[in-house]
């Protein structure tokens, strides 16, 4: 389980904190997703929970213990996370990068063990990129890079994993497995935070949704009690229709004009 306690987060120089009060949980065995507008304070808790970003107020734990008293290589073996921007410094064959993954559980300089081989292996074939092992990093488009990013994350072998819009650069098809795939991980028992705009793909898939604006949390529940028109009118300010998805009867949200064509 993630689990934030009235976190406050502020960043220097500025007067309003990024993060204000916010208190949630991501429980084992679901979705749980955060959305809401540019600037609302959504990619600061990622940051947050990779120790980048210290904590004014409160405390985040993962699997029970506080962070703040974890070693990185601790908290790495618990939690795994996606963030929304990454560039290796240098570029890395495809394998070897994946591989990475291992490194918290102490094993990858020392020579992979059967177990790390094994973890690398399985999380090649969930996100499907076998074809990309012999190649560098550098060499990936984009929807490749987030597709081997994730595969390290699922290397790790970690019981929470946490994702930072990891739908950007990826085609409908690719979107739509990698959401079946982050089902699958949930029910198989992982934790998984998932931080998206694509507020249609979280109603289908979230089981939670937590909405945030300027740091706060201002709607949290399921997602058809979360989106409704005039919630997210409110949070977004711009004019919203909230019907059903035909497919699921989960809810849709359609955006509409202000004004006619011209």
């Amino acid at each position: 389980m993630i689990r934030l306690d009235g976190v406050i987060i502020r960043y220097p120089r500025q007067a309003a904190p990024a993060v204000d009060g916010v208190t949630f949980n991501a429980a084992p065995g679901t979705i749980t997703a955060i959305a809401g507008p540019n600037g609302s304070g959504k990619s600061t808790i990622v940051r947050a929970l990779l120790g980048r970003v210290p904590l004014e107020r409160g405390s985040i734990a993962v699997g029970g213990d506080p962070i703040a008293g974890l070693d990185r290589r601790a908290v790495a073996r618990r939690l795994a996370v996606v963030p929304q921007r990454e560039e290796p410094i240098f570029p890395r064959v495809v394998r070897d990068f994946i591989s990475l993954g291992r490194f918290a559980h102490g094993s990858v300089w020392g020579g992979m063990s059967a177990d790390d081989h094994a973890a690398v292996d399985a999380a090649v074939r969930r996100t499907d990129v076998g074809v990309f092992l012999d190649r560098r990093t550098d060499e990936l488009s984009g929807g490749e890079w987030q597709r081997v990013r994730l595969a390290r994350a699922l290397a790790q072998g970690a019981g929470a994993l946490v994702l930072d819009e990891p739908n950007s650069f990826l085609d409908i098809a690719h979107e739509m497995v990698l959401f079946e795939l982050l089902d699958s991980v949930a029910r198989d028992g992982a934790a998984v935070l998932l931080i998206s705009h694509q507020l249609n793909l979280l109603a289908r898939f979230a089981s939670r949704l937590i909405l945030l604006s300027h740091g706060k949390v201002v709607a949290d529940g399921a997602p058809a009690d979360v989106m409704t028109g005039d919630q997210l009118e409110r949070v977004y300010g711009w004019p919203v229709l909230v019907t059903r998805d035909p497919a699921v009867g989960a809810p849709m949200l359609i955006p509409m004009r202000r004004r006619g064509p011209q």
